[in-house]
């Protein structure tokens, strides 16, 4: 179905640009993938910018979702910082480090005056915005990639007239005239007879966002007409000779990508730019505000994470060696056996990630308000490397990813359960009857029992004032929230849980479980097992130390 054509470029025109680029990328991520040789052979580029995306759409529903029972809707404002957020925080890759910074160049203009809507003139404006701050954030640009693609599309907005629709339409075809150049400024790109990969990812946002204002899809850009020479096997051919050359040209060189998260401040940042400049290359440094994603690719990936830690704080560390047939060494390595199951869970701190870890599970870490996307519980499905998987996506709001991304390795050949787990607490207790030597039907069976029997509960701060079963919250008041519906509304967190854990134990239990935050006060733990002890019998406590998990308490009685 058509969408309906924006005059202006407003909140929902942002949810619609993102969802439709998320289907442009979906559609065209294999043949972005086949096509990438630059700057480094390894086939991802189309899958690192549909994850890219995927975390920038999804933060653009969580914004709209919070409006949902009100009668306000988001902002321009409100919508466009998500995007650049949810964009920041999901990069992947060289290519989705660069997307980020685009729509985050974009969100500098969008956002100014917090206005409700942007004409031609404010389009045109974010569009040269995002061409200049993605350059600045290459530390050594080369033309024939996504950046000149990118300056392109700036360069024929500028000289285009009309509605924003006019203005994404030139921005889209100047991009695509960009993109067919490209095999005549990169020698990589003319061997192998293709066009840049993170260009042609570029061009299928730009092409959204033509559909986004005018509810009309372009013409698709047709890659194979861009360059003289040989085409389907021929060109395949031709792609893997590139990569084999690329190989050989890169031997010696670094064999690692880094990418990570980093909390610091713009003058550590810089002399961070400095630092990794020396260690490696294709360096992308992007974000600001105190919140950065780094991308480099070195020799020595714990020198790269050390200048972080030096720098900030960093985190989502991901180290990629560019694998076995290795892109950089071109050395051949025995793959690594499967192990016969795993168990890949979503945890909301850094504590808990360390207990499942020691329990055995591969875990993907849900910072406060930074649901993972489908893409990254693929990647730990992936770095479990196990025939049968067990995932804990930990949280209802999970659901449909986790969903999404079980699908996914099930089409890789792995056999994948999702257990609906919606707390961590849950998920302790399905990791403490897994048994990964019995058949794994039953496996499932016993963790889904474990996890159903576990009642759960948080005790959090009101964002805001809101109804709720319980009555009408104010913003600050503490919520205690049984089995995710807000069953006591208080002034005092320890008291809070007191009366939550007094309720939960109503209905009987064997074993209390408590989560403890960063920001739980001092002596809740305390409070709350001399309760047990005083007025359950026969009922044990234990208690872990959850870290940055987003709620000062989590609670489990099964």
């Amino acid at each position: 179905m058509a969408q309906v054509p924006q005059t202006f470029f407003d909140a929902l025109a942002v949810r619609t640009w993102c969802g439709l680029s998320l289907g442009a990328l979906g559609r065209a991520r294999e043949e972005i993938d086949a096509i990438n040789v630059y700057p480094v052979a390894d086939g991802d580029t189309g899958t690192n910018l549909y994850m890219t995306v995927e975390s920038a759409a999804g933060a653009v529903e969580a914004v709209f979702a919070g409006y949902e029972l009100g009668e306000e809707v988001p902002t321009l404002a409100d919508a466009v910082r998500a995007m650049a957020h949810g964009a920041l925080i999901g990069a992947r890759g060289n290519s989705g480090t660069i997307l980020a910074q685009l729509l985050r160049g974009m969100a500098h203009v969008l956002t100014e005056g917090e206005t409700t809507h942007i004409d031609a003139d404010g389009l045109r404006l974010a569009l040269r915005h995002a061409a200049d701050a993605a350059r600045r954030a290459v530390a050594h640009p080369v033309e024939g990639t996504v950046l000149s693609v990118a300056a392109a599309a700036a360069d024929a907005a500028d000289a285009a007239d009309g509605d924003c629709g006019a203005v994404a339409r030139a921005a889209y075809e100047g991009a695509c005239t960009a993109l067919a150049a490209t095999p005549g400024q990169l020698a990589a790109l003319q061997r192998a007879g293709v066009v840049d990969a993170g260009g042609r990812g570029l061009v299928a946002v730009l092409g959204a966002l033509v559909e986004a204002f005018t509810g009309e899809t372009p013409t698709a850009f047709d890659a194979s007409a861009c360059v003289p020479g040989p085409v389907g096997q021929a060109r395949g051919d031709a792609v893997s000779e590139a990569r084999a050359e690329s190989c050989a040209e890169a031997a010696g060189g670094p064999a690692f990508e880094v990418i990570y998260l980093l909390e610091a401040g713009e003058a550590a940042v810089d002399r961070l730019r400095a630092r990794l400049d020396a260690l490696g290359d294709s360096l992308v440094v992007v974000g600001g505000d105190g919140l950065w994603n780094v991308h480099v690719h070195v020799d020595d990936a714990g020198a790269a994470v050390e200048a972080g830690v030096e720098a900030g704080r960093p985190y989502r560390i991901r180290i990629t060696h560019f694998g076995a047939g290795d892109v950089h060494t071109g050395g051949q390595r025995p793959p690594r056996e499967r192990a016969q199951r795993a168990v890949v869970a979503v945890v909301p701190g850094e504590g808990l990630a360390g207990l499942y870890t020691e329990a055995g599970a591969t875990t993907v870490l849900a910072r406060p308000g930074e649901p993972p996307a489908s893409g990254e519980l693929v990647d730990a499905v992936r770095r479990a490397h196990a025939r049968e998987v067990v995932l804990l996506p930990n949280d209802a709001d999970l659901r449909h990813t986790a969903a999404a991304a079980a699908e996914q390795v099930r089409a890789e050949g792995i056999r994948v359960a999702l257990i609906p787990t919606r707390s961590a607490v849950q998920g302790i207790s399905a990791l403490a009857v897994h048994q990964p030597d019995r058949r794994f039907d039953e496996d499932v069976v016993q963790m889904t029992s474990a996890a159903g029997a576990t009642r759960y509960a948080e005790v959090v701060l009101a964002e805001r004032q809101s109804w709720t079963m319980a009555g009408i919250c104010q913003a600050g008041d503490v919520l205690g929230l049984i089995d995710g519906d807000v069953a006591v509304i208080g002034s005092d967190v320890t008291a809070t849980a007191e009366t939550v854990l007094d309720r939960m134990l109503q209905a009987g239990g064997e074993l209390v479980t408590l989560v403890l935050g960063d920001e739980a006060p001092e002596g809740v733990a305390e409070r709350l097992e001399a309760r047990v002890r005083e007025a359950y019998l026969a009922v044990d406590t234990v208690v872990y130390r959850g870290g940055r998990q987003g709620a000062p308490l989590l609670i489990g009685v099964e």
